[in-house]
């Protein structure tokens, strides 16, 4: 064992709990030895997790329930996915698919064996000038998306969870959001799919020959189909009735109507494939029809007395060509203030309030003018309320504008859900209506609630009579439980015998409406979906309970609680919004999983040998492989940030000595960085090959999180003085970031060094910049930051800001910074760890970007002489936090003919050091990113941070520099 390995012990949940119902219990220790043994030699054991923190972080996705699987299976390709299948089968075992977890109740859930499906299903692959999208099923919608954007094309289905949701759950759960309504989802237009039958079975619905070979390999399924479709095409009550219920969204049960569009068993497969849930088998591509990205948009915000009041006015705005028009009730419109932009006087609209989100699209800017007429004159009839000084109530078509209002409706579920009580559980319910009924069903939905205790928050996709309404109670509690069950059969008996709505528009069955398919569909329909899964899944292999259960009470089964926990990561609803941005996605843990695995270290009593398990597992798996680049904070809809937590546990780990050792670091940092810049020197005279070794065997005598690992990819020394540059003539005080008066510039660099390039450029454009004398010795502070070293922190923290007020003459020079890190760190970051004196000081300072400096102060003011070809960019995590990501594009494009930022750039995890701490993770984060890269040939690749020039010249084998370098060269006379 390493001599400073950290006790385990030390991030034990000091609070005193009592033990939750749903506690993992105590005997649990992982898979059963027999299952995993199998497995293993079946697949791989790399593709078999077993561990209990593995089975738990796996347990839980945005749903109210919880299940524990018996075991996971990461599967890389279909045959994987049938080698399952046939396992399951000889076993008697059930499988249950999991891609995002972003399922609202609980499709992605499994007692039994769990197959994970994102992490290796990937990739879209743009079709006919992007009229088709071939599309694997661990895709995001997001993602998908960007790949269509340039020509101009889009998908149909747009559910407010695209950033995370992946295509594969979309076509499953026929998801379909803002506009998609029931012409533009999955069903009508998905143009084919493959996916693999319980059986084993492939179908490419798209081979011509495909009835042909399924019928050779299921005869007994291709008859059972066709008698079914010949039984309900004789039956014409039953096929009115299924018709009239796809007149409005619904996806609960199957798709009954496939058997009324589908000519032939294939196609009949097609679209009973649809929305079933992963019950039928495992969608392992799809092909889909896209449509025109009508880039003239008009939106306006209104403002409504009440919820009826702004129901009522729907129908006119859908008569006047609106493409979406979105309800928000005032619960809704004042939890938003926890979105970031959103205005702070929503807090106090009044609790009747309500608002609609319209949107009109069109291809040109005529069409758009054209439907704001219409729009105006629907106004003009309008009785709306302005409450609070923020509302405008008018149609606008500024981008930034419109795009706060949309990041305010699609945060509806996380900024709802953050907003109640700790430790509740969140229902999401999903229904629709006839449109020309929604005022009416809002009204009965009020008072309903009312007479049940529930205050809940009310949104929906009001164009399509599609409402959500959010539900909190205490899932520990039986009396609350209680509540909430009499509610749910209160509300769906008035759904269905009041309106004849569907009790899942959009959200699919689940778990939460299997008990009450039969009261929507009646006993013929509902026999019929029985018969239907007993003639594709006989032995019952695919996700049993989850569409189909006799179980009156099943919606009240597994329900999760959620205790609290840690307060700037307890509003957390477990959406998975944060997962495709993290860098250990693939790696270890994502922040829901650090966040799943800490709940259930509340649920347990003190001490259990759960707990003590989990522990174990925790340290790497959540708080060394986390990049603390908080990009999850960027992409929950309520700025959760998990990296700011798993500092907090680093410096809970760290004793006493260190946290004195790390400050001795910080008050002698001039002589440190000396040394540090003399070590390197030294390590081009020495070799990597010795180095490796060296820092090889001190990482396992002392510990991986403390020692780096040396990289070949690491440069040479910085020389040892920067420029002279003159005080009194300079525009901006120049700060040289530490790792750049450490480290120098790539090998290869014939040329100035970043510190001369800046300082040569911006004389160039008339902007001299000034570096003080005494920089050396000063830091961002985020070295101790990133570790969680919060003695070390203040001390450089207020070091900087103390020299930084001193060298812009009390902030009346910008201070430029080098590096994005270390701007993201002298201008945020270091903010709570200062002294009051030193918290006035910094906000007297203007901290700006390198990349700011120079796209908006020096690019307008220079003649580019010369550019490369091509280039490629790598935007830092530290630039989203800043929102200068496109400054590096246009100063890129000044330097190159052609620019290209990678779909799949992301955090490169190098983090400072700790991709030297830890390699396997910035190999982890940067995969996708590099295959990108590498595909092709550039002449540039471009950044602005040097730690992540260095991830990426791993990571690829090319070579990145700083855009600084490329402007200098581009500009030199």
């Amino acid at each position: 064992m390493p001599l400073l390995e950290p006790n385990p012990q030390a991030l034990r949940p000091g609070t005193k709990r009592s033990p939750a119902p749903d506690r993992v219990p105590e005997l649990t220790k992982g898979t059963p030895r027999r299952l995993r043994e199998e497995l293993s030699e079946l697949l791989g054991a790399e593709k078999v997790l077993s561990g209990l923190s593995d089975l738990v972080r796996y347990a839980s996705d945005a749903s109210p329930y919880r299940f524990v699987p018996q075991v996971v299976v990461v599967a890389e390709d279909i045959d994987d996915i049938s080698a399952v299948l046939s396992y399951a089968h000889g076993k008697g075992r059930e499988v249950v698919f999991r891609a995002a977890g972003t399922s609202l109740n609980g499709q992605a859930q499994g007692e039994d064996i769990l197959v994970d499906v994102r992490r290796h299903w990937a990739g879209v692959e743009v079709l006919d000038g992007g009229a088709r999208a071939r599309i694997r099923p661990g895709t995001t919608v997001v993602r998908a998306n960007a790949a269509l954007a340039p020509h101009g094309r889009v998908l149909g289905p747009d559910p407010a969870s695209a950033i995370a949701c992946t295509l594969g759950g979309v076509v499953a759960n026929n998801a379909s959001g803002m506009t998609a309504g029931t012409t533009r989802n999955s069903y009508r237009t998905l143009a084919s799919l493959t996916f693999v039958l319980p059986s084993g079975t492939v179908v490419d619905t798209a081979d011509p020959a495909a009835d042909e070979e399924l019928a050779r390999a299921e005869p007994r399924l291709c008859a059972g189909l066709l008698a079914l479709k010949a039984e309900i095409e004789a039956d014409a009550e039953l096929t009115a009735r299924i018709r009239a219920k796809y007149a409005i969204k619904n996806t609960n049960g199957y798709r009954l109507d496939a058997f009324l569009d589908g000519a032939t068993p294939v196609r009949i497969l097609r679209g009973l494939m649809v929305g079933s849930e992963g019950t039928f088998g495992f969608i392992a591509e799809t092909v889909f029809d896209t449509l025109p990205l009508d880039r003239e948009v008009s939106t306006a915000l209104l403002f409504f007395p009440s919820l009826p009041a702004a129901a009522a006015a729907v129908p006119l705005f859908n008569e006047a060509g609106a493409l979406a028009v979105e309800l928000m009730d005032g619960n809704t419109l004042r939890a938003s203030v926890s979105v970031a932009g959103v205005p702070a006087d929503w807090a106090e609209l009044p609790k009747e309030t309500a608002a609609l989100l319209v949107e009109f699209r069109a291809p040109d800017a005529a069409a758009r003018e054209a439907y704001e007429r219409a729009a105006e004159a629907v106004l003009a009839g309008l009785a709306l309320v302005a409450p609070v000084p923020s509302v405008e109530n008018a149609f606008t078509r500024d981008p930034k504008r419109i795009s706060g209002y949309w990041k305010a409706r699609k945060a509806f579920v996380s900024a709802v859900g953050g907003s109640r009580p700790s430790g509740t559980t969140l229902i999401t319910e999903d229904f629709a209506v006839p449109p020309d009924r929604l005022a009416e069903a809002c009204a009965e939905l009020l008072d309903l609630q009312s007479r049940h205790g529930f205050d809940a928050a009310v949104a929906g996709h009001a164009a399509h009579g599609n409402l959500h309404f959010l539900l909190a109670f205490d899932a520990g509690d039986p009396a609350d439980v209680e509540r909430y069950a009499a509610f749910m059969d209160e509300f769906c008996k008035l759904t269905v015998e009041r309106f004849d709505g569907s009790l899942k528009a959009e959200h699919a069955t689940g778990r939460n409406i299997a008990p009450f398919l039969e009261l929507e569909w009646g006993t013929k329909a509902t026999e019929l979906m029985w018969r239907v899964k007993e003639i594709i899944d006989p032995d019952g292999v695919l996700a049993p309970r989850i569409v189909l259960d006799r179980d009156p009470q099943a919606h009240l089964r597994g329900l999760k609680t959620i205790p609290t926990v840690e307060r700037i990561v307890d509003p957390c609803i477990e959406c998975g919004f944060c997962e495709p941005t993290c860098p250990s996605q693939d790696l270890t843990t994502t922040p829901r999983q650090r966040i799943v695995l800490r709940r259930e270290m509340m649920r347990q009593p003190d001490g259990s040998p759960v707990e003590a398990r989990l522990l174990e597992a925790y340290g790497y798996d959540a708080v060394d492989t986390c990049a603390g680049d908080s990009t999850c904070k960027l992409a929950c809809p309520v700025g959760i940030d998990t990296g700011a937590l798993m500092k907090e546990f680093r410096h809970e780990r760290h004793s006493p000595r260190e946290e004195r050792i790390a400050a001795l670091a910080a008050r002698n940092f001039r002589a440190v960085e000396a040394s540090a810049r003399l070590a390197v020197a030294a390590a081009d005279r020495i070799g990597d090959r010795v180095l490796e070794r060296v820092t090889g065997l001190a990482r396992k005598a002392v510990r991986p999180d403390l020692v780096p690992e040396w990289l070949p990819e690491i440069p040479g020394a910085a020389a040892r003085r920067l420029p002279r540059t003159h005080r009194p003539a300079a525009v901006a005080v120049y700060y040289p970031a530490c790792v750049n008066r450490i480290f120098g510039g790539p090998d290869d660099h014939r040329g100035p060094s970043l510190p001369e390039a800046v300082v040569a450029v911006s004389a160039r454009a008339g902007k001299p910049v000034w570096i003080p004398d005494d920089v050396a010795g000063t830091c961002c502070a985020t070295i101790w930051h990133s570790k969680g070293y919060e003695r070390g922190n203040e001390v450089m923290a207020n070091r900087i800001v103390e020299a930084a007020w001193g060298w812009t003459a009390g902030g009346k020079l910008p201070l430029v910074v080098d590096a994005s890190s270390c701007t993201l760190g002298i201008a945020q970051e270091v903010v709570p760890y200062l002294t009051a004196d030193n918290r006035e000081l910094h906000g007297e300072l203007t901290v700006l970007d390198s990349l700011v400096w120079a796209a908006d102060e020096l690019l307008p003011r220079l003649d580019v002489r010369r550019r490369v070809t091509s280039a490629v960019v790598h935007p830092t995590c530290s630039m989203r936090h800043l929102g200068d990501e496109e400054q590096l594009t246009r100063l890129a494009e000044a330097c190159a003919e052609e620019v290209v930022v990678p779909a799949d750039a992301g955090c490169c995890a190098f983090a400072g050091d700790r991709g030297m701490l830890h390699p396997e993770l910035t190999a982890s984060a940067t995969a996708r990113e590099a295959a990108e890269v590498t595909a092709r040939s550039f002449d540039a690749h471009l950044s602005a941070n040097r730690m992540c020039e260095i991830g990426m010249d791993r990571a690829t084998g090319r070579t990145y520099q700083s855009v600084l370098l490329a402007l200098e060269r581009a500009t030199r006379p």
